[in-house]
């Protein structure tokens, strides 16, 4: 979704512009900061180096967990005009189907959603679109020369560029990798209308530890078919080149039910790669700036705590510290440490840091550990089938699928759960 031109701050050579906060980088986390803050009545400026966010492949899911944060920070009319919501989800496992779930999930394209969210910009806070050259950081006043020589001065500097290093490398912040290539996500399109496919969202567990497939989820954007497939592999593996150019050749291998739920399926698009690491910073309790979102650190985009970590971190940037930090003089270490140290935030980073880890190990460990807990798991898992169909003999068929719960999955803080009714899971992960 493009911008309208009234909306964009043009670089003018040689100004200066002071404000409360200035935020570089316009992506999810540093637009919703900029929204939050103008709609609380603070002098921002926020800047990236394109009017219009390029094309890239991230999150395309999140939960109700996360629709509740959008709506605390007084965005969810916003978010909900750009998602496209569900509530039926199906997840099959050995082959068949193990769950059917009522629980809300809301899909969407990375892209047009920051790009909508930029649209929602209040005219007090336009995008300024330029590229920083210069930064420096103090316990009085922030300082950005862009390229263009414009200068913007401000009592914060909130650093929000993803997983670009520039800015990070400009104030000497170090970003510390702790699971190098941990997960690859893959992305492709159905040819299959969403009327032709009729169901809202399909999730799919592979059979075998060798295949390091987390699980592949099937769902709805807009008017397409969307897949996230999650592995635990790198993006030289032959295995991804195989995928790349045959996906519906291997799918078929690895998950023949597939064909059965989604009729003789083909892929109408290329598939989108993208690897990620595990990475938490170093260097950052410093004067005068603050790290968010990726900027701060990485988890895998499977436990769908992505998004959490960055309206989590939102939410208690603009509704606890940042009016303190304004409230009195100075914007020293001390301050910004106040951010780093908040329990909510640390349990945030903990929770999605520990799932992704969790999750691998579960996934691909070949140690006796680890092949003792999938043996349970998936003995309770074939009991509750079992139980299941002895409940359900001799009665009518049931046309929406079997319903169950799960067993040993993790409380998106990679602490195991027993089975149980008051533990059905509401994401799109569970752990094999």
């Amino acid at each position: 979704m493009s911008i309208a031109e009234d909306r964009e701050t043009p670089a003018v050579p040689a100004s200066r512009t002071e404000v409360e906060v200035a935020i570089v980088g316009a992506g999810l986390a540093g637009t919703v900061l900029a929204i939050t803050l103008a709609n609380a009545g603070r002098k921002i400026a926020l800047v990236d180096p394109h009017r219009i966010h390029h094309n890239e492949f991230r999150a395309e899911k999140t939960r109700a967990e996360q629709m509740r944060l959008f709506e605390k920070l007084g965005l969810g009319p916003v978010f909900r005009s750009l998602v496209t919501p569900m509530t039926d989800l199906h997840v099959f496992r050995f082959g068949q189907l193990f769950e059917r779930k009522q629980a809300w999930e809301y899909a969407f394209s990375y892209t047009p959603l920051v790009n909508g969210l930029r649209a929602a910009l209040p005219p007090q806070a336009p995008l300024t679109v330029g590229k920083v050259a210069e930064v420096s950081t103090g316990p009085d006043r922030q300082r950005l020369v862009l390229t263009d020589g414009s200068v913007i001065e401000a009592r914060l500097l909130v650093v929000a560029t993803g997983y670009s290093e520039a800015v990070r490398r400009a104030i000497g912040v170090e970003r510390i990798e702790e699971s190098k290539a941990h997960s690859l996500s893959m992305g492709f399109d159905f040819a299959i209308s969403p009327q032709e496919f009729g169901l809202q969202s399909l999730t799919f567990y592979a059979r075998r530890v060798v295949d390091r497939i987390a699980f592949l989820t099937i769902f709805r954007i807009g008017e397409r078919m969307r897949a996230n497939m999650f592995v635990y592999r790198t993006v030289a593996d032959p295995w991804v080149r195989a995928f790349r150019e045959n996906p519906q050749k291997i799918l078929l291998e690895l998950m023949p039910e597939i064909a059965a739920r989604c009729g003789n399926f083909a892929i109408a698009s290329e598939v989108d790669v993208r690897q990620v690491s595990l990475t938490t910073t170093q260097g950052h309790r410093r004067d005068g700036v603050v790290f968010i979102g990726d900027a701060f650190a990485t988890t895998c985009p499977a436990q769908g705590d992505g998004i959490h970590r960055v309206l989590t971190d939102v939410d208690r940037l603009s509704s606890t510290h940042i009016p303190v930090w304004l409230a009195t003089p100075g914007m020293a270490a001390d301050k910004i440490c106040a951010f780093y140290d908040d329990p909510i935030k640390i349990a945030a980073d903990e929770r999605a840091m520990r799932a992704s880890i969790y999750a691998r190990r579960i996934t691909t460990e070949t140690g006796l550990e680890w092949r003792l807990r999938r043996l349970r798991n998936n003995t309770a898992r074939h009991l509750m089938i079992f139980a299941r169909r002895f409940r359900e003999a001799g009665k009518p068929s049931d046309a929406g699928g079997a319903t169950g719960v799960a067993f040993d999955h993790t409380d998106k803080a990679g602490q195991e759960l027993p089975a149980g009714p008051g533990n059905i899971i509401v994401s799109e992960l569970t752990n094999p």
